[in-house]
């Protein structure tokens, strides 16, 4: 298992943990043991649903964790298959099969590793422009997906209080806006103090997914 992802499964589910008072430790060992196996992909993607079959108080973070399953394969399985592996056939129909799983956080994730590979800071314009190529004409689907942020880049510079405000108001519609809050809160410090972090955590409409999610980033950002 790809240390980054373990250390930032862990933050997570202890944040998920602190804020909804379940014990983590069971459902993360159980997690680690499947992510560290030596099934295929899609045979990990089944136990990891299985677990959260069984634990069903951390079902929100289900498609968050897909995402880290992911992002787990791209650093850790590909070493052990072919080179070409990501351009066969088989993944292809793996990732037809799994089309409607996981959420943007996988871009995050992705742009995370590039920044550490490319020894620069995270911001969100170069998130938007340089990585996910939002003012290109070929890369509309993105625009669409994060028109939001997009529109609210201004909020970086902005008190949580006045993002959680815009979150209230955003549409139900919105690609975005369950993690519309802890991407925003991340781009807006990256190494929240204590104290930071628990207004964070105040002015949250959904404490438990956000924090996990928050925590998530920081940590896989610090790996």
């Amino acid at each position: 298992m790809d240390a980054g992802v373990k250390k930032a499964m862990l933050a997570a589910l202890r944040q998920y943990a602190a804020v909804s008072r379940e014990d983590s430790k069971p459902f993360f060992d159980k997690l680690v043991e499947v992510f560290g196996s030596d099934g295929d992909y899609l045979e990990k993607v089944e136990a990891v649903d299985r677990q959260f079959d069984d634990n069903p108080a951390y079902e929100s973070l289900r498609e968050i964790f897909f995402d880290l399953l992911l992002i787990n394969f791209f650093n850790e399985d590909v070493r052990k298959l072919e080179e070409d592996y990501l351009d066969s056939p088989e993944w292809e129909a793996i990732e037809e099969k799994t089309l409607d799983r996981g959420t943007e956080l996988l871009n995050l994730m992705l742009y995370l590793k590039e920044c550490e590979d490319e020894d620069i800071e995270p911001e969100l314009g170069d998130f938007l422009k340089e990585f996910l190529l939002v003012d290109e004409d070929e890369f509309q689907d993105e625009h669409r997906i994060y028109e939001d942020v997009i529109a609210n880049q201004i909020l970086v510079d902005s008190d949580l209080k006045e993002v959680a405000r815009v979150v209230k108001e955003l549409p139900e519609d919105s690609e975005l806006k369950e993690l519309f809050y802890p991407m925003m809160g991340f781009f807006r410090d990256q190494s929240p103090d204590n104290e930071e972090f628990e207004d964070f955590v105040k002015y949250s409409t959904n404490a438990d997914f956000d924090s996990a999610v928050y925590s998530l980033l920081i940590s896989y950002n610090q790996r």
